[in-house]
């Protein structure tokens, strides 16, 4: 996006912000793949590295009884910026959203390494995740797949706790 400067202050997100909290921009990532698609048609993508680790891990993770499902994949900066608007719409203050969402071109979904995960018995995008035991087999075992939760309670990145929230590493990977 090439106004995401003009985007941001828009939106009510000044650099301060993201300089205070030490934030980087994301790269939009360019070559993604097909990952797979969910019953209401929705479709994940993800760069062809991640792609793979993430079939690598959800077999993994079948393979001892454990069923991931994604959530999100890539998310375009565009899409960011429809997330944020959508926020204040409802009425939500700039502040209050950026501990929720990373600002437009600061998401670490547009690089198409980062995966929202969940399971079908349990909500989706909720801090109760962690006490499933498809978050202690993550814990246990997606670094082996090169991924790393992101944001964990105290985050230096000021998100709120997210243990559904995971991102490919590629030099992290130990098969």
């Amino acid at each position: 996006m090439d106004n995401l400067d003009a985007v941001l202050s828009e939106l009510g997100i000044a650099p301060q912000m993201m300089a205070a909290r030490g934030l980087r921009r994301h790269e939009e990532a360019v070559e993604l793949e097909w990952v797979e698609t969910i019953d209401h048609g929705k479709q994940f993508r993800l760069i062809p590295a991640a792609a793979q680790a993430w079939r690598d891990m959800k077999a993994g993770a079948a393979n001892d009884g454990i069923a991931l499902m994604l959530v999100s994949a890539h998310r375009s900066v565009a899409r960011q910026v429809e997330i944020i608007r959508e926020k204040l719409a409802a009425g939500r203050q700039i502040d209050e959203i950026l501990t929720l969402v990373a600002p437009p071109g600061y998401s670490e979904h547009h690089t198409g390494r980062a995966i929202d995960i969940a399971i079908p018995e349990a909500p989706e995008l909720e801090e109760e995740f962690e006490l499933t035991e498809a978050f202690h087999w993550l814990v246990q075992h997606a670094g082996r797949f090169g991924f790393t939760l992101s944001y964990p309670r105290g985050n230096r990145d000021g998100y709120k706790y997210e243990p559904w929230h995971w991102c490919f590493q590629p030099t992290l990977a130990h098969g």
